[in-house]
């Protein structure tokens, strides 16, 4: 229990006393302009109150991902909970702030027209092709997740409601909608409501989890965890099913971690502030509370049941993540509160996934300078959804595969993007340089071994992240030397 509590206070901690750190780095300007003042349009630009942009910002990139993915990353046990803290602390919650003052100190725009005013037109160019392949993919997943939930449950048992074609098509025709009309005709109306839902939902379960599992987790757990990883002289211990943290436990719990799909939101809610000062509440602010959602879920994969991760694993063989939030929510909650949350769970997918479309509608049209008229809106929309249907075909964990590692991989990029907004205000890059840094070697490492990568021995694609991590290091260092220098000189 001791663990769990710690987890929590370190969130709020972080923010506290470390978001304001990383703030003063920023350079915001409570007195600027904002895009949304420069350019209302009654359709994205739209002002929005800073209470209502936490709930909205929470909810779109809090989906599935901090459910699903801590629940798998269970299986390595208590060290999932450190990943999640660490993680959202040193990179997660940073990612998200810069995510979002890049995005509203360039008049709301998405990350590849922030990449191209930063770098140059080709590093613009293979930031759209990752972004529009990442929102791609989540949207996809979070048709197939919520449907896939909906579908299952006992109540809809040989009805209509039990096909899950009938879910994924209803799913879409909510996206379709989302994704077409105004945001204050939907999101800031419905979000707000359903962020509050998710916050109720996920302090249920922790409190049930509290009082009632078998098995919580302690900090003994996790030390004996790398004493038993040292004495087989392996400190790369794998799972149950013979999977290495390094690195896929850090590619399995992205989101509560680190995403690079909350940065695609971004332009989202910088297009409705009203005042930079918000940028931290909403964007530092929702990535630590997702935290705890990640943090509950994790928690609840290792501790609620009696069979402990022999348990956990043959769920997931069953039924993957959503068999096991099944089985949380009816077990600690009871019938109704169990349909209630199941329901919740698979609410909260849909509304990371309607605006999944919508931030990828959003950014072809800044890509192509598109005019934001009806048809044309309609002649982006309607391609991409048809497509999604007949993705939602395919095998739901290859999907998830490519999500993860799209995931990781944009994640890196926006903190190296960081980086050099940071480095050209000759401000302190190193809180978001160290953790590019750290994404680099996760991320090369995981597609050198991945399967749907090159498939390369571990022994092998460890080492090559790590020297390529350190390449990365060593060139950085040199030029914030050479900036000391160049500066120095000029003085």
């Amino acid at each position: 229990m001791f663990i769990f509590f710690l987890c929590l206070a370190l969130l709020v901690l972080a923010y506290k006393f470390y978001s304001p750190f990383v703030e003063h780095q920023a350079g915001i300007d409570p007195k600027a302009q904002t895009p949304q003042a420069r350019f209302e349009d009654g359709v994205d630009y739209v002002p929005v109150h800073p209470a209502k942009a936490f709930l909205i910002q929470f909810l779109n990139v809090a989906g599935v991902g901090p459910i699903f993915g801590p629940i798998l990353g269970a299986l390595y046990g208590p060290v999932a909970l450190l990943w999640i803290v660490l993680g959202n602390i040193i990179g997660g919650a940073v990612h998200d702030y810069f995510s979002g003052v890049l995005s509203i100190k360039e008049d709301g725009k998405s990350l590849p027209e922030i990449a191209g005013h930063y770098f140059n037109v080709y590093f613009k160019g293979v930031m759209l092709l990752f972004t529009a392949m990442l929102l791609f993919f989540v949207g996809v997943v979070f048709i197939m997740s919520p449907a896939g939930l909906l579908s299952n449950l006992d109540y809809f048992k040989d009805t209509i409601f039990g096909n899950n074609t009938f879910w994924v098509l209803v799913i879409l025709a909510y996206y379709f909608l989302a994704t077409m009309l105004p945001i204050d005709k939907i999101i800031t109306k419905l979000y707000p409501a359903f962020g509050l839902l998710m916050i109720v939902m996920t302090t249920s379960i922790a409190v049930a989890l509290l009082i009632s599992a078998p098995q919580l987790p302690e900090m003994g757990d996790v030390f004996a965890y790398f004493n038993h990883s040292h004495y087989n002289n392996d400190l790369l211990e794998p799972n149950p099913d013979g999977l290495p943290i390094w690195p896929l436990l850090f590619v399995t719990i992205t989101c509560g971690a680190i995403s690079g799909f909350h940065s695609t939101q971004a332009p989202i809610m910088a297009r409705c502030l009203t005042n930079e000062k918000y940028v931290r509440p909403v964007y530092y602010g929702a990535m630590v509370a997702e935290g705890v959602v990640a943090c509950v879920w994790a928690t609840a994969g290792i501790a609620a049941f009696p069979g402990g991760y022999v348990e956990l694993k043959s769920l997931l063989d069953q039924g993957g993540p959503g068999l096991v939030v099944n089985q949380v929510a009816t077990s600690y909650l009871g019938v109704l509160g169990g349909v209630m949350a199941i329901i919740a769970v698979a609410v909260f997918p849909i509304t990371s996934g309607d605006t999944a479309f919508r931030s990828l509608r959003l950014t072809i049209i800044d890509a192509f300078n598109i005019p934001q008229s009806m048809r044309n809106r309609l002649l982006v929309a309607a391609p991409i959804l048809t497509i999604a249907y007949f993705m939602t075909k395919i095998d739901f964990s290859l999907i998830w595969r490519y999500f993860a590692f799209s995931n990781m991989l944009l994640s890196t990029s926006v903190l190296w993007l960081a980086t050099k907004y940071l480095f050209d205000r000759g401000s302190f890059h190193w809180i978001v340089s160290l953790p590019a840094i750290a994404g680099t070697c996760v991320t090369i490492s995981y597609i050198m071994t991945a399967g749907i990568g090159l498939g390369l021995p571990q022994s092998l694609s460890q080492p090559v992240g790590i020297a390529v991590g350190v390449v990365c290091l060593v060139a950085l260092i040199i030029a914030h030397n050479k900036r000391k220098t160049v500066l120095n000189t000029n003085s």
